[in-house]
């Protein structure tokens, strides 16, 4: 634990005073910071297991209703309508800040679906199929967004925890050692100034 090399001064005294109670300060809110982030990380993972479950209980029900219209309505016939299904549109990726964490937002057009084959061509079973890759397309959407945010909150979390330390295990304590070297050396200088007057007003005493 180092002390500064500083001058045992009272200006230094409360310079250092003033510094410790800003590295506590700053230790302060970056703890509270890094709950913060814990709990919003914390809360993104469940959603994300979440969604992965959502995701593959729709691909579960989405390859069934594929399979069974492959069987009703022939290979040829279901991948033949499978081009004429509008394409996935474009999507944008936005940020927003939470704690000072730029994270990923994905805006995209969330129209209705709207079939561009003739439903006298397919059946329910492909019609299930459709609307449940749609599905799957914005909940892996959410889900890249929501994996995405944990990792940035991570790295933030990562960072504010180096900080703390530094300030919870080098910078206080260091405050705090100079703080009690600059206190030891003023209060010895006023024995010393103490007994030194009172030397002086005891040969004065004695002159008189």
């Amino acid at each position: 634990m180092g002390i500064y090399k500083i001058t045992p001064t009272k200006a230094n005294l409360i310079k250092s005073k003033n510094s410790l109670a800003f590295a506590k300060k700053g230790y302060e809110l970056l703890d509270r910071k890094r709950t913060l982030l814990i709990r919003e990380m914390m809360s993104l993972i469940d959603e994300a297991s979440n969604l992965q479950e959502e995701i593959e209980t729709e691909f579960s029900k989405a390859y069934d209703a594929l399979k069974l219209a492959n069987i009703t309505m022939g290979t040829e016939n279901v991948e033949e309508i499978a081009r004429s299904i509008e394409k996935e549109k474009d999507f944008t990726i936005l940020t927003k800040s939470v704690m000072g964490v730029e994270i990923p937002h994905i805006k995209y057009e969330e129209d209705s679906l709207t079939a561009e084959y003739g439903f006298f061509r397919t059946n329910p079973a492909f019609d299930k199929a459709v609307l449940s890759f749609n599905n799957i397309r914005k909940l892996i959407y959410k889900l890249a967004e929501v994996e995405n945010s944990v990792y940035k909150l991570a790295m933030e979390i990562k960072k504010t925890q180096k900080r703390t330390n530094a300030l919870e295990k080098i910078q206080i304590p260091k405050y705090s050692s100079t703080i009690k070297y600059i206190e030891e050396v003023l209060e010895e200088k006023e024995r010393e100034d103490f007994f030194r007057l009172k030397r002086i007003k005891g040969k004065g005493d004695k002159i008189q």
